[in-house]
């Protein structure tokens, strides 16, 4: 009779759990997501894919607003992104300047002073 590790085969390895955002391929977390929007009882009920959505939509704009500011960082021959840079960018691109509106970009970072 054949031992029980030879009648798995490679076919019936052990599956790993992943997480919701390795499966979505995200670096937001999807669980941090899912948490906040239960604690701020923005509805009454949630859909399981609602953060996963959420997720990946606040990791694009992220990149996005950092691609930009890389790009004004690069024209104005820097290799740092600062505040400033990150405000340039936004309200220079159409659509993101109307989306954050009257939102304000802090000048300098919490809990450091200027350099």
């Amino acid at each position: 009779m054949p031992s029980s590790d030879s009648r798995r085969g490679s076919s019936h390895r052990r599956r790993r759990a992943r997480s919701r955002t390795a499966r979505a391929q995200l670096t937001f977390s999807v669980s941090q997501v899912e948490r906040r929007l239960r604690q701020g009882h923005y509805a009454q009920r949630l859909s399981s894919s609602a953060s996963v959505f959420l997720a990946a939509t606040i990791e694009f704009l992220t990149a996005k607003v950092l691609e930009l500011a890389g790009n004004e960082a690069h024209n104005i021959g820097s290799r740092r992104i600062t505040p400033h840079l990150v405000d340039m960018a936004v309200h220079n691109h159409g659509l993101l300047s109307g989306f954050f509106g009257t939102a304000t970009i802090s000048q300098v970072a919490p809990g450091r002073g200027p350099e």
